[in-house]
């Protein structure tokens, strides 16, 4: 069986509330010190301020490294918000996640797991990463975003850099140190009430803490939703949308963003830039990957070198959509400068009705290829691109595009080579993950941290790692590939009693039983104590209808780990021990009880 098997026995759902965890706004005021600061009180005053973000940093990238409570977050998230029911707007979520997980370029910190997401129902235009990589997608942005892939995908991918960059981590942990800083100012000097203190901390942390992290979250999102195929433009049309979203449509007056555009300069607590200026910023990066050729003015004119090439219209039912049809007409011809050195790769053409177009029909050049038919500028945009290439040679802008894409690269694989190069333990605690999504029955998501353990260049048990990898390709249908891997471990240690287990449980789920029985034996004769063994045998008798033998085996179960009763179905238990079974109805009760609270409370 898995070697995490036990450990899982009495895991409750995990608290994520972070404000609680950290602490924030709970320090409470202290009286003023004397006039006059002793160095030696200082000294400890910074030092406890460190100690404040290290510990509260430490604590929760060890919740963020755990899949446990990355399920639980998805748990309480649904729990919250209720599941999203529409199935479209699931769908194209999947979808977008999926192609942005396995074709974007980005890299895993060693102490990270693989993102998971869900769209809940809530009508609130947001999303989320929290701190185990689980993304949480409100109802309202799929809708008011149209369930547009491209504006998803900047979306999306902004939230996925706050994952890989770990910044709730580090950006609860910075808070937590200001609030602690400040308090212990306001000791020695007295500067101000705690009401006010309050306010200058959460101020502080909008607009130094989080705010940057937002800005990086920007940028790192269009490389990563580009380079997984995306029409650059996505971001500044999702800005653009946000924006009028937030204006225009929403219902909610904490989202409401005023559109007299003084009355957005004015300074407040806002931890997101504007919606105006991260539009603009997305837009100048999309010019940037296209080499700087294609700029939009207006958010109407698609120009190439300054020159227009052509003017977009509204084309949308509900809204005017021209400044999204602008970015993404712009957004198509920036990604064929980046990806094509030469003109005779844009495969300029004649079409069915005698207008010329180029590029693939593709999602990503649709709404180009539609504005070139609608204004007949095919062939401008061709003498445009011939023209752009040959003035590269005298500005060196596909140089200097491409440099700036090497240094995102060599940064990339120098992230991706750290993990690679991670510290034996780090490697374990990869193991182990990928058991424990096993466990949890998330074939998916085990092997790919499985994979991860693999691939380590320190190896630090290699045979486990393949019989649990195996374990892993038998929960996703694999059964071949499974049992190569479970022999292969098997074959690199028979020495260790979970490698054994692994391999039962493989054979367990191929119908193997007897073969799975088998190897239970073998892992009692190298180690008889381990309690694993006989939960696993009990499970496997009870498949088998052989209740004489699966009582045995929750009985020695039992012997051996007492805490263990849960595990141990009620009709043995019953038998087994009586006063085991009375806790377990008891708290069976209590939990029906809290249930039925919570759910009264939500229709309060």
């Amino acid at each position: 069986m898995v070697k995490s098997q036990l450990s899982l026995i009495k895991h409750k759902a995990l608290s994520l509330c972070l404000s609680a965890l950290i602490g924030l706004g709970t320090f409470a005021p202290l009286s003023r010190a004397e006039a006059g600061v002793d160095p030696w009180a200082a000294a400890a005053q910074a030092l406890g301020v460190y100690a404040a973000y290290k510990s509260t940093l430490s604590s929760i990238l060890a919740i963020g490294n755990d899949p446990v409570a990355q399920v639980s977050c998805r748990r309480q998230d649904i729990r919250a918000n209720g599941r999203d029911r529409n199935n479209h707007d699931r769908a194209v979520v999947d979808e977008v996640m999926e192609q942005l997980v396995s074709k974007g370029e980005y890299a895993l910190r060693v102490n990270s797991l693989p993102f998971i997401w869900e769209v809940n129902n809530s009508n609130e235009f947001n999303a989320a990463c929290y701190p185990t990589n689980y993304i949480s997608v409100n109802r309202a942005l799929v809708r008011g975003l149209q369930g547009d892939p491209d504006e998803l995908a900047a979306v999306l991918a902004h939230e996925m850099i706050h994952g890989l960059r770990q910044h709730s981590a580090h950006n609860y942990a910075k808070a937590a140190a200001q609030y602690y800083g400040m308090a212990f100012l306001n000791i020695d000097m007295g500067l101000m009430d705690w009401n006010k203190l309050t306010g200058l901390a959460d101020y502080s942390i909008a607009k130094n803490v989080t705010l940057p992290s937002e800005y990086e979250a920007d940028e790192g999102g269009f490389y990563l939703m580009s380079s997984a195929g995306f029409n650059p433009g996505g971001g500044a049309a999702a800005m653009y949308r946000m924006g009028h979203y937030l204006t225009y449509e929403t219902r909610n007056v904490m989202e409401y963003q005023d559109p007299d555009p003084k009355l957005l300069e004015q300074e407040n607590f806002n931890d997101h830039p504007d919606t105006g200026l991260r539009e603009k910023k997305l837009a100048d990066l999309m010019t940037a990957y296209g080499a700087g050729h294609v700029t939009v003015w207006g958010r109407q004119d698609v120009c190439i070198d300054g020159e227009r090439l052509l003017t977009v219209d509204w084309t949308g039912d509900e809204f005017d959509n021209t400044a999204e049809n602008a970015y993404y007409t712009a957004g198509a011809l920036a990604k064929a400068f980046h990806d094509y050195d030469t003109i005779e790769e844009w495969q300029f053409r004649s079409d069915s009705h005698g207008n010329i177009t180029c590029l693939e029909e593709t999602r990503v050049n649709r709404v180009l290829q539609e504005f070139l038919r609608k204004t007949g500028t095919g062939g401008l945009l061709q003498k445009m691109v011939a023209k752009a290439y040959r003035l590269e040679k005298a500005t060196g802008a596909r140089v200097k595009m491409k440099l700036a894409e090497a240094r995102r690269s060599q940064d990339l694989q120098q992230e991706k080579a750290e993990a690679v190069s991670a510290k034996p333990k780090e490697v374990k605690k990869l193991r182990e993950n990928g058991d424990v999504y096993s466990d949890l029955g998330m074939g998916k998501e085990a092997l790919f941290q499985l994979n991860r353990s693999l691939s380590a260049t320190n190896q630090e048990n290699p045979a486990e790692n393949y019989t649990m990898r195996g374990r892993a390709k038998a929960i996703l249908g694999d059964y071949e590939g499974a049992l190569a891997d479970a022999d292969k471990g098997v074959d690199l240690d028979d020495k260790n009693v979970y490698n054994f287990l692994n391999r039962a449980d493989v054979h367990r789920m191929r119908g193997e039983r007897e073969a799975a029985l088998a190897d239970c034996e073998r892992a009692k004769a190298v180690d008889g104590k381990n309690a694993v063994t006989y939960l696993l045998m009990a499970q496997i008798y009870e498949e088998m209808a052989d209740r004489e033998k699966a009582l045995e085996n929750y009985k020695e179960l039992h012997r051996r780990k007492p805490k263990a009763f849960r595990r141990i179905p009620e009709e043995y238990l019953q038998e087994i021990s009586p006063k085991d079974y009375k806790t377990l109805q008891k708290e069976k009760e209590e939990a029906k009880k809290a249930k039925a609270e919570a759910e009264a409370e939500d229709k309060k």
